[in-house]
């Protein structure tokens, strides 16, 4: 559970960034990072469309200065876009969740920092996709920022995973959002 919901010193260290959405709203997050990723992103954007949900893609600013028709298709299809490095939007997530105080405390006063409440550990070579499969469905719950990776490294196990975890999430009632 520790590293699949954040531990308690990580949201005292980094007390305004959002940890999790309202816990009385049944409604989650979806959120990928990493990207974009020509392997990977269009396949992700498909599985997306045909459930009708948007999600928020925390990009990677060097991916998007390769792969640019990647990042406007993202954008064309109407997905919240978030920083996960170099990117100029609203919403900043730190690579690998950490930041020094410092970097917080500025990034904070220009950005709005999400975090997650479930990592689906997508990126672990110890997990497969049946494992990320039953984080998910362990993790959820009203309110959660779910973050699954936008990689190729993630790519097997997000191909088994996501497209069942939005299945169950739907079945259990909730409702998809993106960040206002």
């Amino acid at each position: 559970m520790i590293i699949e919901q954040p531990a308690f010193f990580l949201r005292w260290l980094y007390p305004n960034a959002l940890w999790r959405m309202d816990p009385n709203d049944h409604a989650v997050y979806l959120t990928f990072d990493d990207g974009p990723i020509p392997e990977v992103t269009p396949w992700v954007l498909d599985v997306l469309d045909q459930y009708n949900v948007k999600a928020t893609f925390f990009m990677v600013g060097d991916n998007i200065r390769k792969y640019p028709e990647i990042f406007e298709e993202v954008r064309r299809r109407g997905h919240r876009l978030g920083n996960h490095e170099y990117l100029h939007t609203d919403l900043f997530r730190p690579p690998h969740g950490w930041m020094k105080w410092a970097q917080y405390h500025a990034i904070s006063r220009r950005y709005r920092v999400v975090m997650w409440d479930l990592v689906t550990r997508d990126y672990s070579t110890r997990l497969n996709g049946r494992d990320v499969l039953a984080n998910v469905r362990h993790y959820a719950r009203n309110g959660s920022i779910i973050t699954f990776h936008d990689s190729i490294k993630s790519y097997e196990k997000l191909q088994y995973a996501l497209p069942r975890a939005i299945e169950w999430l739907l079945k259990q009632g909730y409702e998809f959002k993106v960040f206002p």
